[in-house]
Formats: C-alpha cells, structure tokens, sequence
C-alpha cells in the first residue's frame, strides 16, 4: 500500500511538470497557444503578458437559437485565431456612451477574452470577471477603458465577456413559454454560461477556478447581485464586487414573466406579445414566434438604446421574474440572508445615477412624509434651493448609493467580509465643471486605464495625483480578488462594514479616506422611504 501511495506521489509531481512545461512551452513567443475545451487557440504576447480576444464560449444565438438558451459551442480543428474582439452584441450604440465600443455589433456575439501574465507561476492565480454595464441594452467587452491588462500585470487572470441585450437579451412571448424550460432572461443565461466556461477552462491560463471574482458597474452591478442571490450562480465564484449596481427593489423591479404584476404591472409576456403587434405579427403561437425569429436584427433593436428605454417600456421588458434564474428579488435575498456565502465589496459615485419624478423642491421632500423638513434641511446644505443639484443627489442616493450600504449591511449581518466604498474623485482637469464624480467615472481608475478614458479631455491633462489614484484604486481591486480583503501594505486601511455601521473608504480629492460615511443622516432619511 506504501509502494502504490509512493507511486502515485511521483505521478502527481511528474504530471504537474510536465503541465507545467507543456504551458510555458505553448506561451513563449509573439504567438502564445493554450488549448481549452473546445480546441487550440492562438493570441498574442506583449508587455509580459499573454491576450485572447474573441473566444466563442457558447453557438452564436442566431436562427432558431434567438430567444433560446446558450448552447455549448462546437469544437474546432486547428488553432483558431484570438487576437481581435469578436463583435459586441447587437445594439444602437447611444452616443453619449462613456465607453464606446471597437466593433461592429451583430447577433453573434457570445465571446469572451482574457488577458493572464505569460509567465507561470508556482500556484494558479486568482481569477477577475468582468460584467460591463449599459442598462442592458447598450455595452460590450471590446471598449478601451475595458481593458485587462492593468489587472494581468498585478498577478491576476482577467476575463471580460459579452452578453445579449435588449430585447435579444430579455424577451418574453407565450409560444417560448409554452416550450418550457429556461425562459425570459437569457442576457442573464449568457452571464452564467460564460462563469461556467471560466470554471471549465481558466485552470489553461494559469487561472485558478476556485478563486474567481465578478465585477460589474451600472447594468453589470445589477447582474452581478442577481449572480449572488439566484440559485443558478452558486459555485460558480468566490468573491463578488459591485459598482454602482443597486440592492433595492426599487431601481430594479422586474415584471412577472406571465402574469400581471401586484400593483397591475404589464407581464413581460404582454411587453413581447405588444412588441409583435408593433412589428404587424398577429397572434401568439408558434407561427408568430417563427416570424419574429425571421425578423432581421435591426428590426428587433427598434431604436431600443439608453436614451429611448424609457420610451419603449410598453413592448421592452427587461428582466423579469422568471423563477428560475431570478427566482426571488435580490432585496428580499439579503433581508433573507440567503445570498451567496462569499465576501463583497460594494459602493457608489458621489453623484450617481438618480431618477427622481418631482419637478420642485417641494414635490421631492414631499416624498419624505412627516420626514419632509429633516429632508431639506439634510439635503439643501448650501440653503440656495437649487432643485437640480438637490434632486440629483436626492435621486443618486436613493437609486444607487443607500442601496450600496443596504447590500453591505446584509452581507456583514450575515457574517460575510463586507466592503464598501464612496467614489467622490474628479480628475484634476474636471473639477471646474464637476462638483461630484459621475456615474461610471470610477471604472477608468479601477481598471487603471485613465488615459483611454472618455471622462474629459485627458491626454496632456492627467496629473501625477490623478495616475497616483488609478494605482490605488486597482489595487484595492486586485486586492480583494485575491484575498476577499482590499488590505495590503503600503495602502490607507479600509475597515470591514459591521451590521449597522456606516464604515467605507471614501476616494477623495485628498486621497482614499477610512471614514464613517459623511452622509449617514441623508442616508438615513432615504432608507425610510425606500419602496
């Protein structure tokens, strides 16, 4: 029995080496090989770093496949090429995009890339997946600002992917339900078809599948606490960060897929069925499901983009409650506890998103009840009654910033490591137009790409402060994906979120701050009406 142990020792080692050989052997060069599930694949070396763009993870969701699960893609004989993105996915790009895509969109579009270091190392490195936002409907993996390569450099494997919008992505129609089976969210599908491939195939890039990390902004926050509380996402990574992404059911309150919702909200159904009437399809059965698939792209885009999601509500659904997937609303999740068991690292712009239906002052404190005077005092610091600003950060904290600290309050209750953040850094060269730093500003200094960044006209303007604070702020970052703490040496301490506590690090013009939130009693004010 000694001799055989012995003996499966000495395979174990030899068989390691020869991986490891057999990697480094395949990664040297301008031309790196890796072979995953599906077949070889070629990118390229640069700056110690090896690159693959436009791996297919699951069939292009064409033909028959549109409104459908994604399915395993086909293998491949040869080595394919993976040195260019392969196309976004189909969308009227808005112009007003702070990450403006590098392709041409089109219906085929499931890819993924990922950016590792070249070099082995002695254990697999810690894994970092990209969700990119765009409400949905506008996004994908190829912009600039996206890029991996700051997060490769520090030791980790990054992976970005895309994933179906619009209507493409969200899509209800009574002949898909009566088929059965997944149904409704298949942006959301995408995601966790996508963590599985990570899972499958990573460990070929020096990437270890027991050790990833889901990030997303905006749209890509959103999904990533649906990833935390769907049943579908568990096991499928360790540590989770959340970027101006919500927690409330209040920004994200999905319709029932068939049926009205509890306060007569149109079923995602009706949304679908209304959208075939607009395109002259009659009827709800298999030949109108068929003649909607026969409908060219363009046609189910619609002018759908960020600027018109408004618009278009009465036949564009969005996500909805499709008990399977999203079987519960990720609020009513975490007053649970039932979320993912993983560590979290949450927060917000300091002038975030906001949606507020008020058109005076008045109106908007009226909102706070018997609270309506402690709310224009709280809120109207200056005393100048200036509705814009005031309704901006009356909407920004409600939508997005007491969210953040709900989220990481659940999370500390439940005894999960619980970070949260308050992103209130303007570029050097912004301050004189920014009083706050807006939605999506902190992504450029996150993934330490600052001079790809739309957020102003930086080029010759970045200053020492500026490129001092996209480090920082990265390697909080890598930090937790590493660990599920953003601690480290050299670094300003950023202290654990207790149960009831107000703790975050606030990125300030001074620098990252540890600090209890300067905001609580507006905070505060905004979570008794929280819907």
């Amino acid at each position: 029995m000694k001799r055989l142990a012995l003996a499966w020792a000495y395979f174990l080692v030899v068989a390691v080496a020869f991986s490891s050989a057999a990697r480094a052997s395949s990664t040297q060069g301008s031309s790196p090989v890796i072979e995953i599930g599906s077949g070889r694949i070629r990118g390229v070396a640069r700056g110690g770093l090896m690159i693959f763009k436009g791996i297919p993870y699951a069939q292009p969701p064409v033909g028959a496949l549109r409104w459908h699960p994604p399915q395993p893609v086909q293998s491949w004989k040869g080595i394919r090429p993976a040195r260019h993105f392969g196309p976004d996915c189909m969308q009227l790009p808005d112009p007003k995009d702070t990450a403006p895509l590098r392709t041409t969109s089109s219906e085929d579009c499931l890819y993924l890339n990922v950016w590792a270091p070249l070099q082995p190392a002695p254990k697999p490195r810690p894994v970092m997946v990209w969700i990119y936002g765009g409400g949905f409907v506008n996004g994908g993996s190829s912009p600039a600002v996206y890029s991996g390569a700051a997060f490769a450099r520090r030791g980790v494997v990054f992976v970005s992917f895309n994933y179906r919008l619009g209507r493409f992505g969200f899509f209800a129609f009574p002949a898909l339900t009566r088929n059965g089976g997944l149904l409704g969210n298949y942006a959301l599908m995408d995601q966790l078809a996508a963590l599985r491939w990570v899972q499958r195939n990573i460990a070929a890039f020096g990437g270890d599948p027991h050790q990833v990390s889901i990030f997303g902004e905006s749209a890509g926050g959103l999904a990533v606490n649906v990833l935390l509380t769907s049943p579908l996402g568990r096991g499928l990574f360790a540590r989770a960060m959340i970027e101006s992404g919500g927690g409330r059911s209040g920004p994200f309150s999905p319709p029932p897929l068939n049926h009205p919702g509890p306060h007569g909200q149109p079923s995602a159904e009706q949304a679908g069925t209304a959208f075939a009437r607009q395109m002259g399809i009659h009827g709800t059965g298999a030949a109108a499901l068929a003649a909607l698939r026969r409908l060219p792209a363009e046609k189910i885009v619609n002018g759908l983009n960020m600027s018109t999601t408004y618009q278009q509500q009465k036949t564009y659904s969005g996500a909805m409650q499709d008990g399977q997937v999203i079987a519960q609303l990720p609020e009513q999740v975490y007053k649970e506890g039932k979320q993912a068991k993983v560590p979290v690292l949450v927060g917000a712009t300091s002038a975030d998103a906001s949606v507020t239906r008020a058109h005076t002052l008045d109106e908007l404190f009226a909102l706070f009840g018997p609270q309506a005077a402690a709310s224009r005092r709280a809120f109207d610091l200056g005393k100048q009654g200036d509705f814009k600003s005031v309704a901006q950060r009356v909407g920004a904290v409600q939508v997005m910033i007491e969210p953040a600290r709900f989220v990481a309050r659940r999370f500390a209750a439940a005894g999960q490591p619980a970070y949260q953040y308050r992103f209130s850094y303007v570029a050097v060269s912004l301050r004189g137009r920014l009083t706050g730093a807006p939605h999506t500003s902190e992504i450029p200094y996150a993934f330490d790409t600052l001079r790809k960044s739309l957020w102003g006209d930086f080029g010759k303007t970045l200053t020492p402060q500026d490129l001092s604070m996209a480090r920082q702020v990265n390697a909080y970052w890598v930090n937790f994906a590493k660990t599920g703490n953003p601690n480290a040496p050299g670094l300003p301490r950023w202290p654990r979120v207790t149960p009831e506590g107000d703790q975050l690090m606030n990125y300030t013009r001074q620098g990252p701050r540890a600090e209890t939130d300067p905001w609580k009693a507006q905070l505060d004010l905004v979570e008794n009406i929280q819907p």
